[in-house]
């Protein structure tokens, strides 16, 4: 179980609620995804602000980040190469 913060009334306000499982992050994620990828099959999603359309099926799978080459520091000025 896990408490969670939601916002209410125009983002002014939050109250917390319990969750019973968040699976929106990590391995566990992926597994929940690509089999949610193969129940859907063929069915087709819009694409392109409505002017394309492709299978569920053949989105392609995410590939991991590349890792910076560079840091920044200093409010931007500063540059280390890695």
């Amino acid at each position: 179980m896990v408490k969670v913060k939601v916002r209410t009334g125009r983002g002014t306000g939050t109250i917390d609620v319990d969750v019973e499982d968040l699976k929106f992050s990590g391995l566990e994620f992926k597994a929940l995804q690509k089999e949610r990828k193969r129940l859907a099959g063929n069915r087709i999603v819009s694409t392109n602000k409505g002017t394309g359309s492709r299978k569920l099926q053949d989105t392609p799978e995410p590939s991991d980040k590349p890792e910076p080459k560079v840091t920044l520091s200093n409010r931007g000025t500063k540059v280390v190469k890695v």
